[in-house]
């Protein structure tokens, strides 16, 4: 079977690694992936994170590519994918150290965002961790060109889509007890924020 792809997935995953490797501690014991996709990321991750559990969650239709990804190159401490739509599904499991998850933020509707960072406010408990990976914007300026064009071609593919502002992402997150930890630089043009639950 010819497995899909993502070349974004593969150039990326050593500099989010290398985040990873920061901020998963040897007590943690479990990850949530929050958006798959085609399950690079956690087949990677997981394989150099041995001692945690890593948990797959996507909409269904993602699911069989990440299975065949699984059963292909998976480690022993994958699990799922887990049904989870923003909005629809109650959140995914229980017991978990850290929620991941990469270019999401930029495909949901900022009412879908407001509603998961709602459901992470509700779920982790204090010291768990949220990391997200993807393009952002500081006040209200776009950092590169590539980013202003990436944004008006998602606007015209989906309006309510589009390239959110850190300043109000870390605002709702603040809201909900999380504190930001660290705003990584990454290739480009994109950020990966880590905040923690307090």
């Amino acid at each position: 079977m010819n497995l899909p792809f993502s070349p974004a997935a593969d150039r990326n995953k050593e500099h989010i690694l290398g985040c990873l490797k920061e901020l998963v501690t040897d007590e943690d014991k479990a990850v949530l992936e929050v958006g798959s996709g085609t399950g690079q990321h956690g087949v990677y991750f997981s394989s150099k994170l041995p001692g945690v559990r890593w948990i797959f969650s996507d909409l269904m239709e993602n699911h069989s590519v990440i299975r065949a990804y699984i059963k292909n190159s998976g480690p022993s401490n994958l699990e799922g994918p887990l049904k989870y739509e923003i909005g629809v599904d109650k959140f995914p499991v229980k017991d978990i150290d850290l929620v991941f998850t990469a270019n999401t933020f930029h495909i949901m509707s900022w009412k879908q965002v407001k509603t998961f960072i709602k459901e992470l406010g509700k779920c982790l408990v204090p010291g768990n961790r949220f990391l997200v990976y993807g393009p952002f914007n500081y006040n209200g300026e776009y950092t590169s060109v590539s980013n202003e064009e990436f944004d008006t071609m998602l606007k015209q593919r989906d309006p309510k889509s589009g390239i959110r502002n850190f300043e109000e992402v870390k605002k709702q997150l603040d809201d909900k007890g999380f504190r930001l930890l660290k705003d990584y630089e990454m290739p480009a043009n994109n950020r990966l924020l880590a905040f923690m639950k307090i």
